[in-house]
């Protein structure tokens, strides 16, 4: 029994990462942020597109073993990104959806996208 439980959490480790992954950024995106008085304009951006890009690669690594899937799983999670700032306009009234994060958010995805299969093309190639 404890070898299934094992050989379970090995196969579904990244499964279960990319599950903790996107609760974090749904958590982060609807939690008050605290002001740390350090402001640089627009640096919001940067953090979306590095947040989106670790929830997509992450994503794609738990289906390698099916490429077809990769982009059904972008497209998911850039949806996944427009939900979150609709949701910050309507459940939130210290955060607001904004144009700008949604794209960012969709750049990271798309980033993810074109990482993974450059990483995958290689692989296939040198195999």
């Amino acid at each position: 029994m404890l070898s299934r439980i094992k050989n379970l959490l090995k196969d579904n480790l990244l499964l279960l990462v990319a599950i903790a992954i996107t609760i974090s950024v749904m958590g982060l995106s609807l939690i008050k942020m605290p002001n740390t008085g350090v402001s640089v304009v627009n640096i919001d951006k940067a953090y979306h597109g590095f947040a989106y890009f670790t929830l997509t690669i992450v994503w794609l690594l738990s289906f390698y073993k099916n490429p077809k899937k990769k982009y059904f799983i972008t497209i998911c999670c850039i949806i996944f990104g427009i939900i979150i700032e609709i949701l910050q306009n309507v459940l939130t009234d210290y955060r607001t959806g904004e144009y700008l994060d949604v794209l960012a958010n969709s750049f990271g995805c798309l980033l993810a996208l074109f990482v993974f299969s450059m990483i995958f093309k290689k692989k296939s190639i040198n195999s």
